[in-house]
């Protein structure tokens, strides 16, 4: 296993992490905060040292990316048929969403900006990225640039709990982790045939204990 191949697994366990979250929180209108607070604190990370600063540094982020890291060796091995579809679906058009945004030059300048006064607001509520002001602020994010792309992600579940504003806000900054970590991915050299193709060294690179 080379070094790109083990920081791609990073980046492809968050992707199938925010996919799967998103996929249980709009079907249950709940999700596990230990799972999500990673993904949401990924976004606001702008100038880190490593991948694994990204998810909570060297040792952390092997338990911050635990679901998505099991969700992604089902994905690539011979347990494919275990994944819910909706969470392979979702991590296929975060992956394709990303693409589509990284030509949109404005767009981008416009999301980094965007993060950089998010990050500054989280001092007034205890550095915590899962009030409910912070997430409705990147939902907004989300809104206001990807949600204008002509490629939206259709997210499917329980109208119930779609329809409330607080969830509907944690889906979307799910979403906005997602096409963070599929940033990520692409800016490793990670393509989406490496998912048919390079298959083996992934799933290796998930199994070693980094």
């Amino acid at each position: 296993m080379n070094s790109q191949e083990k920081q791609q697994s990073i980046a492809l366990s968050a992707i199938f992490q925010a996919a799967e979250l998103v996929a249980t929180l709009a079907k249950t209108g709940t999700v596990d905060k230990d799972a999500l607070r990673p993904m949401v604190e990924s976004i606001l990370i702008l100038n880190p040292q490593t991948t694994e600063d990204i998810y909570g540094g060297s040792w952390d982020h092997q338990t911050n990316l635990a679901l998505g890291r099991r969700i992604a060796k089902q994905a690539l091995g011979k347990d494919r048929n275990s994944v819910n579809p909706d969470t392979l679906r979702y991590a296929l058009s975060l992956v394709h969403l990303e693409g589509k945004l990284s030509k949109e030059t404005d767009m981008l300048s416009t999301i980094g900006q965007k993060i950089s006064q998010i990050e500054q607001k989280k001092a007034h509520y205890d550095d915590d990225v899962l009030h409910e002001n912070m997430l409705a602020s990147i939902s907004g994010m989300y809104q206001d640039t990807l949600s204008k792309l002509a490629f939206r992600i259709q997210v499917q579940g329980d109208s119930r709990f779609l329809q409330q504003a607080p969830i509907a806000n944690q889906v979307r900054s799910i979403l906005m982790a997602g096409i963070r970590a599929a940033m990520l991915w692409r800016q490793l050299g990670g393509k989406r045939w490496h998912l048919i193709f390079k298959r083996k060294a992934l799933l290796n690179a998930l199994e070693a204990r980094h």
